[in-house]
C-alpha cells in the first residue's frame, strides 16, 4: 500500500466500510464466505502435518506472542510461507491471511483450497477492494482473531534479504488498536526434503493506538519502519540454500508468481541449517 493508495483508501473508507454487489449481497462474502470451525479445525490438523512430514519445522519465540488480537507480518519467500506460518502458530486465536489480490477466489486450486477452509481476506483489484477486505480484517480482529500479512507484498529470492516493507500491516494495526507481530519465515526459499524451515517470532510492537481512528500518514510510515527493521533482524542470519533436486524445485516453484516472471539469482551455499 503506497502513501498514495492509503490517502485512497481513506477517502473510500469515509463514504463506504463496505461494498455491496448490485443483488445486495457483499462480494466479499462470496468470494470469502465465513466457514465453520470445523473447517478451521480440519485445516489446522492437515496443514502443519503436511509441513512438517516434508520439512523440519523449527519455532522460535513462541512465548513471545501477545494474549489479544494483533497483525502478524511475516516475511515471504515462498507460496508456501502460510503453511509454515499455520504450522508454526498455536491453535488459538484463530488466524486468517490478508490477501491474496483476487478477482475470483471460485478459481484455481489454491484459491479454492484457501475458500474452502476460510483463511483468507481477499481483496479485489482496486481502493474500493482493499476498503473491504481492511473492514472485515478489523471486524476479525475486534472478535480476537489474528490477520497475518506477507508485509513485502509478494515474494522474493535471499534467505538473508527483505523488500521494502508495505505500509498496509502498520495502517491496519493502528486503525484496529492492536500490535504488530513481526515474523521470519527462513529455509523456503528452496523446498529441499526434511530440509529445516525456522519460524521465528519478534517482540511485539505496540501501536500506541487506542481511540482506533485513522491514523496518519506519518504514524503508519513510522511504524513501518520499526516493522521492517524489527523483520530484518531476524532474517539476517540465515544463509541461502543449495538447490533441491527436481522434485524439490518442482514443488519450490509451483504457485510462485515472480513479479519479473523469473526466479532471480542469487549466491547459494551450504548452510548449518540443513
Amino acid at each position: 500500500m503506497t502513501a498514495t493508495q492509503l490517502d485512497e483508501t481513506r477517502a473510500a473508507t469515509r463514504s463506504s466500510e463496505r461494498t455491496v454487489g448490485p443483488r445486495g449481497r457483499d462480494p466479499l462474502e462470496v468470494q470469502a464466505p465465513v466457514r465453520s470451525a470445523r473447517r478451521y479445525s480440519i485445516t489446522r490438523l492437515v496443514v502443519p502435518t503436511g509441513a512438517r512430514l516434508y520439512s523440519r519445522l523449527r519455532v522460535e519465540g513462541l512465548t513471545r506472542l501477545p494474549a489479544g488480537p494483533y497483525v502478524l507480518c511475516f516475511s515471504h519467500q515462498n507460496w508456501a510461507d502460510p503453511l509454515f506460518v499455520l504450522g508454526a502458530m498455536p491453535g488459538r486465536p484463530r488466524i486468517f491471511f490478508f490477501g491474496p489480490e483476487q478477482e475470483e477466489m471460485r478459481r484455481g486450486v489454491r484459491n479454492r483450497l484457501m475458500r474452502w477452509a476460510g483463511v483468507a481476506v481477499p481483496f479485489r483489484p482496486g481502493n474500493r477492494g482493499l476498503v473491504a477486505a481492511t473492514a472485515r480484517a478489523r471486524a476479525l480482529l475486534a472478535d480476537g482473531a489474528v490477520v497475518a500479512i506477507a508485509g513485502e507484498g509478494r515474494i522474493h529470492a535471499g534467505e538473508g534479504a527483505l523488500l521494502p516493507l508495505r505500509s498496509g500491516p502498520a495502517y491496519l494495526a493502528l486503525r484496529a488498536g492492536v500490535p504488530v507481530v513481526p515474523m521470519s519465515v527462513n529455509g523456503t526459499s528452496w523446498l529441499g526434503f526434511r530440509r529445516v524451515v525456522r519460524v521465528r517470532i519478534g517482540l511485539p510492537i505496540a501501536t500506541g493506538c487506542q481511540t482506533r481512528s485513522r491514523p496518519t500518514s506519518e504514524a503508519v510510515d513510522r511504524l513501518t519502519a520499526q516493522i521492517e527493521s524489527a523483520l530484518q533482524t531476524l532474517v539476517a542470519d540465515f544463509p541461502d540454500q543449495p538447490r533441491p533436486g527436481r522434485i524439490g524445485r518442482w514443488l519450490t516453484e509451483l504457485f510462485n508468481i515472480w513479479p519479473d516472471g523469473a526466479r532471480p539469482s542469487v549466491p547459494s551455499g551450504e548452510s548449518q541449517y540443513q
